[in-house]
């Protein structure tokens, strides 16, 4: 085999290895059963909805939405276009504690009375503070129509509906905290900088490494190319 062979093949194998740290999935998603027991104006009402939660980078942070598969609640009265108003709660976990408040439009359809109350699909930011992987559960869900509000509070200790590896403005991994804003759902941003302490080096995450793996891949290139070079003039020597 020639030498340029075995330099592209050993290309190859770098580049491949950066693909495929770069192609690792930072983030992992599960519907959810939650359990929600509604303190309403007429009473206790309840009823358990596969939970999904989904969260889209978008410039420093995340879009999250969360999605209700079933209705949670009812009307004794029906429900005019535009009268009823769902918020809720996305719990953080792992390496960063906290809360994101989500929100939707009101219902654009009449909901008719004694029928299960379909949620739209929720939205709120969450801009990260530390690094690691972050963990977000379906927490209180708020409803609020014709003048009432109905509170509905998860009762069966549901799990993590999405898990994202995120990078904090700061760097530096660890627990932390996030509150939703009460509009848009936006979440507060952390402060920039963050050098980490106690002599420790600072860590690299899954891009970095990838991007490591790539100017590796470069260097091998390189190298093989001046080999191939210098092989070749010093044949044309010899032959000379």
């Amino acid at each position: 085999m020639s030498n340029q062979k075995r330099t592209t093949l050993a290309l190859a194998a770098a580049l491949a290895g950066s693909i495929v740290v770069a192609g690792a999935p930072a983030a992992h998603a599960e519907v959810v059963d939650v359990n929600y027991q509604c303190v309403t104006p007429i009473g206790p009402k309840g009823a358990v909805s596969p939970i999904d939660i989904k969260g889209v980078k978008s410039g420093d942070g995340y879009k999250l939405t969360m999605s209700f598969q079933k209705g949670v609640s009812s009307s004794p009265v029906e429900l005019g276009k535009g009268a009823m108003n769902p918020s809720a709660v996305i719990e953080l976990g792992g390496a960063e504690q906290g809360k994101v408040q989500v929100t939707g439009p009101a219902n654009s359809e009449a909901i008719p009375a004694n029928t299960p109350i379909k949620i739209s699909d929720l939205s709120g930011t969450y801009t990260p503070k530390k690094s690691g992987k972050v963990t977000f559960t379906a927490g209180v869900l708020t409803i609020k129509a014709l003048g009432t509000t109905t509170t509905c509070t998860p009762k069966n200790s549901p799990g993590p509906s999405l898990e994202l590896d995120v990078q904090g403005a700061g760097g530096s991994s660890g627990g932390g905290s996030a509150d939703g804003g009460s509009t848009g759902g936006a979440s507060t941003g952390g402060s920039t900088g963050g050098a980490s302490g106690g002599g420790e080096l600072p860590r690299t995450g899954p891009l970095d490494s990838a991007v490591a793996l790539g100017t590796l891949g470069g260097t091998v290139l390189l190298t093989g190319a001046a080999g191939v070079l210098w092989l070749t003039r010093r044949g044309q020597r010899s032959a000379g």
